[in-house]
C-alpha cells in the first residue's frame, strides 16, 4: 500500500518564506482552524503556542490563535520559548498539543510551524494528513459560547529552566568554568544564560539581543566563528552555541576548535557507557561522519544510521529501544530526558563528564578522529528532481569511482530549505574538496532553468 503524500507538511512541520505561500496570514489562519478541528474532535481542547524571536512571529501567533479559537480550542501563549521547552510544557501542562512558530536555523525572513502531540512528540503522519484534509474545507466557526479562550502562561520560562537544571544531579556545579554562550539572538537568549548562571558558571553572553531581524545572523550554530574568536580572546574554558529555536547545540573548546554534533554524541555516549546508563547504542544519520562510527565501534557501542532528519533519528531510537542519537548539525536527542532535540540539556550532558573528570573540553573529545568531510549547498527549487537527472547520477558514479574504498558520497534534498546538499567524505581533505566541488558543479548545471 502506497503512503498518502502530504502537500504541506515536510520533515519538520511547514516552513517557508514569510509572505510567500504557504507562510501567509490567510493560510496560517486556515491552518490554525484545521488543526483545531482535528484536536477538538472529542470536545474542547487546549493547545500551547511558543515561538522564537523572528519579527513575523507576532503575526503568525495572532492568526493561529484566531484559527484555533474559531474551532473551539483554548490557547495558552508561551511567548519566546525554545522548541524543546514547548515539547516539555505540552506534557507537563497537560495540553492536547503544542505549536512552535520557528524556522530553526534559517534567516529571519523564513518562518514555520511545528506541532507536538500531547506527549511532546512530533505529530504522526496520520494526524498531519488529517489536518491537511481539514485544510481542503472552508473555514467555519463554532457557536459563540464554544469559542476558545486565550491566556498567557506567565511562568513558562521558569518552568523550563527548572526542568533543564533537573536533568543533572542536584550537586552538579559549574563554578570553576568561564563559558561563552552564543544564543543566536534566538529563543534561548534568556533561558540558556539563566540555566548556566544558576548552576554557577561565569558567563560571557553574546547573541542575546534579539530585534526580530538578527536571529542566526553571523552567530549561533550556523556561524560559530564569532564564538570561537571570543573564547580565544577571553581565554575562556569553552563556548556553547545554540541555533534560533534552541534544539541544536555546538561547542568550542579552550583552543577555539569547534565540536559539532558528532563530537558531542561521542562524548555523551562514552560517558553514559562508563556510567552504565547508555542502554543500547547510538543512532546517527546518513550524514554522520564515519569517524564517529569507528570510534563507537572501538568502544563496542552499536551504531545505526537513519535518514537525515531528527524525526527519523527519533523513530529509529524508539524502534530499537535506545536513548541517544543525533546529527552533526547539533540536533541531539537524549530520549530519557526530553522527547526532541534539546540544545541546553545536551550541553549539560557534555559538561557533566567534563566537571566530573576535571578535564578540558579538548581532552574530553579525544578518542574520535573524524574523516575530512565537505558539504556544498546548491540552491534549487526542485532538489529531488535535480538529484534524479542523469548527468548528476553519472557524476555521482564518477565521484564514487574516484574515492574508491577511501570515502563516500551523498546527495540529498534538504528537508527545510530549497537546497541540494552535496556531501563528500574521505581520507584526504584536498581530494574531498575537489570531488565535492566537481559534483556540485554538475548539480548546479542541472538546477539551471
Amino acid at each position: 500500500m502506497v503512503a498518502q503524500a502530504k502537500r504541506y507538511f515536510g520533515t519538520d512541520g511547514i516552513r517557508g518564506r514569510v509572505g510567500v505561500a504557504p507562510i501567509t496570514p490567510d493560510f496560517l489562519l486556515h491552518l490554525g482552524w484545521a488543526a483545531g478541528r482535528v484536536f477538538a474532535a472529542n470536545g474542547r481542547r487546549r493547545i500551547l503556542i511558543g515561538k522564537d524571536t523572528r519579527i513575523s512571529g507576532y503575526m503568525i501567533e495572532s492568526v493561529l490563535e484566531a484559527g484555533l479559537s474559531s474551532a473551539g480550542v483554548d490557547v495558552r501563549l508561551l511567548g519566546p520559548m525554545p522548541t524543546p521547552g514547548v515539547a516539555y510544557l505540552t506534557r507537563t501542562l497537560r495540553a492536547d498539543a503544542g505549536i512552535v512558530i520557528s524556522a530553526s536555523h534559517n534567516a529571519y525572513y523564513d518562518n514555520g510551524i511545528k506541532f507536538f502531540d500531547s506527549q511532546g512528540n512530533k505529530l504522526a503522519d496520520e494526524t498531519e494528513l488529517a489536518i491537511e484534509a481539514e485544510l481542503a474545507k472552508p473555514i467555519t466557526c463554532v457557536d459563540s459560547e464554544h469559542i476558545g479562550k486565550a491566556k498567557r502562561v506567565e511562568d513558562a520560562r521558569g518552568r523550563y529552566i527548572e526542568f533543564c537544571k533537573a536533568t543533572v544531579d542536584r550537586g552538579f556545579r559549574l563554578e570553576n568554568l568561564h563559558i561563552v554562550v552564543d544564543c543566536a539572538h534566538g529563543a534561548t537568549y534568556d533561558v540558556a544564560p539563566r540555566v548556566l548562571g544558576e548552576l554557577g558558571a561565569t558567563l560571557t553572553v553574546i547573541g542575546a539581543e534579539p530585534d526580530g531581524l538578527n536571529i542566526n545572523a553571523g552567530c549561533g550554530t550556523t556561524e560559530p566563528e564569532g564564538l570561537q574568536r571570543k573564547v580565544l580572546e577571553l581565554g575562556a574554558d569553552l563556548g556553547i552555541a545554540f541555533d534560533g529555536d534552541g534544539d541544536r547545540v555546538m561547542m568550542v573548546d579552550e583552543h577555539g576548535e569547534l565540536l559539532d554534533g558528532d563530537d558531542l554524541l561521542f562524548i555523551i555516549a562514552r560517558h553514559r557507557q562508563a556510567a552504565g546508563i547508555l542502554k543500547g547504542g547510538v543512532v546517527g544519520t546518513l550524514m554522520t561522519n564515519f569517524g564517529l562510527e569507528r570510534a563507537l565501534a572501538d568502544l563496542k557501542i552499536p551504531f545505526q544510521r537513519a535518514k537525515v532528519g531528527d524525526r527519523y533519528v527519533l523513530e529509529d531510537l524508539r524502534t530499537r529501544g535506545w536513548l541517544v542519537g543525533g546529527e552533526a548539525s547539533g540536533h541531539i536527542i537524549c530520549l530519557d530526558l526530553n522527547t526532541t532535540g534539546d540544545g541546553i540539556v545536551s550541553a549539560l550532558q557534555v559538561l557533566v563528564p567534563l566537571v566530573e573528570g576535571g578535564v578540558s573540553l579538548s581532552e574530553l573529545k579525544r578518542g574520535m578522529t573524524k574523516l575530512p568531510q565537505t558539504i556544498v549547498n546548491v540552491s534549487s527549487d526542485a532538489p529531488q528532481t535535480v538529484i534524479a537527472v542523469a548527468r548528476v547520477a553519472d557524476a555521482v558514479c564518477r565521484a564514487e569511482s574516484t574515492l574508491a574504498e577511501r570515502g563516500r558520497v551523498l546527495l540529498r534534498a534538504s528537508g527545510t530549505e530549497p537546497l541540494v546538499r552535496v556531501m563528500v567524505e574521505g581520507e584526504d581533505q584536498q581530494e574531498v574538496e575537489r570531488v565535492a566541488e566537481d559534483l556540485a558543479h554538475e548539480v548546479r548545471a542541472a538546477a539551471r532553468p
